[in-house]
């Protein structure tokens, strides 16, 4: 059985909830959840712990995906809100020491959106705070109404590890949920994928290890499945994911 460990979502506090009002949550989107489960693979939600508790629950993982939420706070790389973009500074604390120790242990990283952006920022990149207001020449990535069925076209780098995945098919569709793109590359990835009508970059790999074992997208392959009109095939990225997630002989001391 392959385990998926998933970052969580985290709620804070707040006393216009009806239930748990005084209470941190972490969680797990339903559509991503129903994504990543299939025969022989279960994804964990990995919660908010720390310490020894926290790599002794990574160590179980084969593999590791960071969903989509909340921006990125812009002091993790080095600049100051530019207007109402404040981010979650501690949910990026807690997915950092979690990537931090995916990366150090060679382990296989899918990042999703906020994920993606995520990993950029690890690897020392920089992001737009607000694409619209960085970037006014670039098409609009979100439409909160429209929410996943919003699209764009992508234009897969040729020959990439992408271009190469998707050869057989013609449609070269994603969905587009964000407002927040990369800025600055990150140290030692390469460009995968950028959206044609402004140069935004969609996907990229870590160079250092095999690849596509860490790999990250901007789209949400997860809402794929609810598309009225026809996107890339969700699926193969996460296969091409799960195909360095092997599960290892694990020890354990006896008492």
């Amino acid at each position: 059985m392959i385990k998926v460990g998933v970052s969580s979502c985290l709620m804070y506090p707040d006393v216009n909830r009806i239930v748990f009002i005084k209470k941190y949550l972490c969680y797990l989107e339903r559509d991503m959840a129903r994504y990543l489960s299939q025969e022989g693979v279960m994804p964990i939600l990995i919660p908010d712990l720390e310490g020894k508790a926290l790599d002794d629950l990574l160590n179980q993982m084969d593999g590791f995906v960071f969903q989509g939420g909340n921006d990125i706070a812009p002091e993790a790389y080095g600049e100051k809100p530019i207007g109402r973009w404040i981010g979650d500074a501690y949910r990026d604390a807690y997915e950092m020491k979690i990537l931090d120790y995916a990366i150090r242990h060679e382990k296989p990283v899918l990042g999703i959106c906020r994920g993606f952006q995520l990993m950029n920022v690890y690897f020392g990149g920089s992001l737009y705070q607000d694409i619209q207001t960085q970037k006014p020449d670039a098409i609009q990535h979100r439409d909160a109404e429209s929410y996943d069925q919003w699209h764009h076209r992508i234009t897969l780098t040729e020959g990439g590890l992408l271009d190469r995945l998707h050869q057989h098919e013609t449609v070269r569709m994603v969905n587009s949920v964000h407002h927040q793109g990369v800025k600055q590359l990150g140290r030692d990835l390469e460009v995968l994928a950028t959206c044609p009508d402004d140069g935004i970059i969609e996907a990229f790999l870590w160079k250092n290890t095999e690849p596509g074992k860490v790999i990250g997208v901007q789209w949400h392959p997860e809402f794929f499945y609810n598309s009225q009109i026809q996107l890339m095939d969700a699926h193969r990225i996460y296969q091409l994911f799960l195909s360095f997630c092997k599960p290892s002989v694990r020890t354990y001391a006896s008492h």
